[in-house]
Parts: C-alpha cells; sequence; structure tokens
C-alpha cells in the first residue's frame, strides 16, 4: 500500500515557531532592535489588519537581507545542531523513524523557509516544500520566490510536487488554520497528532 505522509513543521513536529528562534539564534543584537521596530506591524497583524506575509517578509528580511548564502547555510546548520533535540517532538520523531520508506513517501510541508528547514528535512529523510528564499550572486534579496507556503499555497504545492502521481493513502498532520486546506486534501487529517 502506497501512502503519503505530509507534515507541517512549526507546532507539529516542533514545541515552538522556528522563524524568531532561528532569527534570534542568527543575531541577537539585530533580532531584538527588529522586533522592537516590528511591534506595530505585529499588532496589526493580530487585529487582522496586516498582509501576514508582508510582515513575515519584512521581518525576516530586516536580519538576514544582504547576507551570504554561505553564511546563512553555516547558520542554519548549526542551528539545527543546537536546537535539533531541544524543539522536536519525541512522539513525532518516534513516529517517523518508524515509517517504512519503502512504501511510504514522506514530505514537510512549511511556511517557514527553505534555509533554516532544510538541515531538518534531511536529517529526517524527507523532501521540503516551503517558503523559498530568493538570493541574487549568493546573496539574499529579502524576498521569498514565489508565495508564502502557507493555507492553499501548501496544496498548489504539493499538487505541483506530486505531479499527478498517485498514492492508496494520503494522511496529513497540522495544528493551526494554516494546514486547514492541506487537511481537506488529504484522505485522513491529523489535527495536533503528536501533541
Amino acid at each position: 500500500m502506497k501512502k503519503l505522509y505530509l507534515f507541517d513543521f512549526d507546532g507539529t513536529l516542533t514545541y515552538k515557531d522556528t522563524m524568531f528562534l532561528y532569527l534570534k539564534f542568527y543575531s541577537p543584537s539585530k533580532f531584538y532592535l527588529q522586533f522592537l521596530k516590528h511591534i506595530p506591524l505585529f499588532l496589526l497583524l493580530k487585529l487582522k489588519l496586516a498582509d501576514a506575509e508582508k510582515v513575515k517578509k519584512s521581518f525576516i528580511a530586516s536580519i538576514l537581507k544582504g547576507q551570504s548564502c554561505t553564511k546563512i547555510e553555516k547558520k542554519s546548520q548549526a542551528f539545527f545542531e543546537k536546537y535539533q533535540h531541544e524543539i522536536f517532538r519525541e512522539n513525532a520523531l518516534e513516529f517517523i523513524t518508524n515509517i517504512d520508506r519503502n512504501q511510504t513517501e514522506c514530505y514537510i510541508v512549511t511556511a517557514s523557509l527553505d534555509m533554516w528547514v532544510k538541515p531538518f528535512a534531511k536529517k529526517l529523510r524527507m523532501n521540503l516544500l516551503s517558503t523559498q528564499a530568493e538570493f541574487k550572486n549568493d546573496i539574499f534579496t529579502g524576498n521569498f520566490i514565489g508565495k508564502n507556503c502557507n493555507g492553499p499555497e501548501k496544496v498548489n504545492r504539493i499538487n505541483e510536487a506530486l505531479q499527478g502521481r498517485k498514492f492508496d493513502k494520503t494522511i496529513a498532520f497540522g495544528d493551526t488554520s494554516g494546514d486547514t486546506e492541506m487537511l481537506s486534501w488529504a484522505d485522513e487529517s491529523q489535527f495536533e497528532f503528536f501533541h
């Protein structure tokens, strides 16, 4: 029986959101300064008066724009090594370890950026569908390639990656409204399964 597993990342496989954690790890001084500057935008976001993708892009760019791909990759690997055991849900890890890879294809489908999720996906031997950072001449532009991988975009990315391939069973795991469309798309949905 051919199965497809789709895992949201932040909150589903991890205990906490990785974006703030990663950006703080990358540059604590820049993080705190930019966090203070972005408080009005975060408040507007809470009140649903600001566009989530624009606020996210602005905050990430304020810390990482102009950084080289090499430096970001090194920092992402160091971030993974420091936090992998601390932030990963043990039962999620156990579940993933026991997947029969001969019969199952696995994807992490996340709104987080590829730059810091890649080491986790590699370690877990999973394909990665995520928000993609744009680099020009090896430098992060502060922009994304395509849309933020959240909500309906998660399903678009899944369909694009599968290219019409069929599975006997598709199971999706999520924990927020950003996973609703992916959970509806799958044959079976598991909400907060590892909590």
